[in-house]
């Protein structure tokens, strides 16, 4: 009897980011300015996708800002959405929610990864006493206060699972069938993929399944359900063992941002088209960026296998 070969989940950029339709709950990978699927999120933008339910990593970076300036996201779940020194709050992400343009589920980092642990367990909901005197319970109503069943007398909070459609993780390599590295710090992106129906991941580098199994204790995603090779794909931001972020870019975004929060829509319509619609793809986007550039911000992976 002959063994079946095993499945290769190898795809586009494009056939990959067709499979996030409008009104699905998506995840988005990395924290503050690194590892974040860049290329599938402008992909995602230049499909018109509409009505998401986007959840974001416990310090959720200018990628979430990006898709809610873009008209992307109905509802938002995330405890933090900015770029720390460049941008302490998002600027579309502000104006949004303070118009009630976009749904906030309000939580902090561990509330957001306890519904990740609930939902990767299968449980009902996690029991987190994080929370109990806080206008949390008051401002999000998801979130059940209950008194201890076994203790008698403590209070503890339900935590509901969060569990995306999707969840879109950025690693260093991974091999063609959905086996996924980080190169430097996971962060929360291996609970984000846990409690995912399905994964979808973004490498820097395609790599043979034998670079996988020299070091297997460093796979964090196994067995995506697929895989797309993007170089510089985490680009304005950092990828780690690969390149710094890029200062100049990201102060771009910020000033374009902010002064679409002031009520000038036209220098936030002009970097969409510039970053976003115009080029047609990751390769001529990367080519607005400019080969001078990306390799000045080039880094050399380190690895100890």
């Amino acid at each position: 009897m002959s063994k079946s070969k095993r499945k290769e989940v190898v795809t586009s950029i494009k056939e990959a980011a067709s499979k996030i339709e409008s009104g699905m709950t998506v995840a988005i990978g990395g924290f503050g300015a690194d590892n974040h699927p860049m290329a599938l999120v402008r992909e995602i933008i230049r499909n018109g996708t509409k009505d998401l339910t986007l959840i974001g990593s416990a310090t959720a970076g200018l990628e979430i800002d990006l898709l809610i300036g873009a008209g992307c996201v109905k509802k938002l779940i995330a405890p933090y959405v900015g770029q720390e020194m460049y941008c302490p709050i998002g600027h579309n992400f502000r104006k949004y929610a303070e118009a009630g343009e976009i749904e906030v589920w309000e939580c902090s980092e561990y509330i957001l990864y306890g519904g990740f642990f609930a939902a990767a367990s299968g449980s009902e909901f996690f029991a987190w006493r994080g929370g109990i005197g806080t206008s949390l319970p008051e401002l999000n109503k998801d979130l059940v206060e209950f008194v201890d069943p076994i203790g008698g007398e403590k209070k503890i909070l339900a935590v509901p699972p969060i569990k995306p459609d999707w969840s879109i993780i950025h690693v260093g390599w991974s091999d063609a069938y959905g086996n996924g590295q980080h190169v430097g710090a996971r962060y929360g992106d291996r609970w984000m993929a846990r409690a995912a129906d399905r994964i979808m991941v973004q490498a820097e580098r395609i790599v043979p399944n034998s670079v996988i199994r020299k070091n297997p204790f460093m796979t964090t995603i196994a067995y995506a359900d697929c895989v797309v090779e993007a170089p510089y794909g985490g680009h304005p931001y950092a990828a780690h063992g690969f390149y710094k972020e890029d200062v100049e870019f990201i102060q771009d975004y910020v000033k374009s941002s902010e002064a679409n929060r002031k009520g000038d829509t036209n220098s936030w319509e002009e970097y969409l088209k510039r970053h976003v619609h115009e080029p047609k793809d990751h390769i001529e986007y990367l080519e607005t960026v400019g080969i001078k550039k990306l390799l000045g911000l080039y880094t050399h992976p380190i690895v100890t296998w």
